[in-house]
């Protein structure tokens, strides 16, 4: 069975139903509404009219998502995954600057946690690498966050 495409009136009252469990980028709406929409036109409009009352925002989305994201991952992996969500560069780039900041703290806690006695042989700091690398964080970062953990225990 076919639905019929919801009203503009539906369409927002959807939008905000999504918005209500949490907050979403603009791109991440737009996928979610296309379906639902009569026509590209009709969804821009309502996503334009939410961004103007600012029930919908990407950086207010970058900004929380970059929080949640941050006691897991490096400024790296963040970034891809705001991008994947239909975020612009500029917001990004605002956004994880301060998840940037902190990477070298981030990381040396996340080595101290995952492997609690130091690295004795270069397999185990190749591997205590690739494992702060598949969380995003940069060459720099890990090798400074291998050398602090290495230094710490001596």
């Amino acid at each position: 069975m076919k639905h019929d495409p919801d009203a503009p009136a539906e369409l927002k009252a959807r939008a905000l139903r999504l918005l209500a469990q949490r907050e979403h980028s603009r791109g991440e709406l737009a996928r979610k509404l296309a379906t639902h929409a009569q026509s590209r036109d009709a969804l821009d409009a309502v996503l334009d009219a939410l961004i103007e009352k600012k029930q919908l925002s990407d950086e207010r989305y970058a900004e929380q998502r970059v929080h949640q994201l941050a006691r897991k991952y490096g400024a790296g992996r963040i970034a891809r995954e705001l991008r994947a969500k239909g975020v612009d560069d500029e917001t990004v780039a605002a956004a994880t600057a301060a998840a940037g900041a902190s990477d070298l703290e981030r990381a040396a806690e996340m080595l101290r946690r995952k492997f609690r006695e130091p690295a004795k042989s270069r397999e185990e700091r190749a591997r205590r690498a690739r494992f702060l690398q598949g969380r995003g964080f940069s060459y720099e970062i890990i090798r400074s966050a291998l050398a602090l953990s290495s230094a710490g225990t001596e």
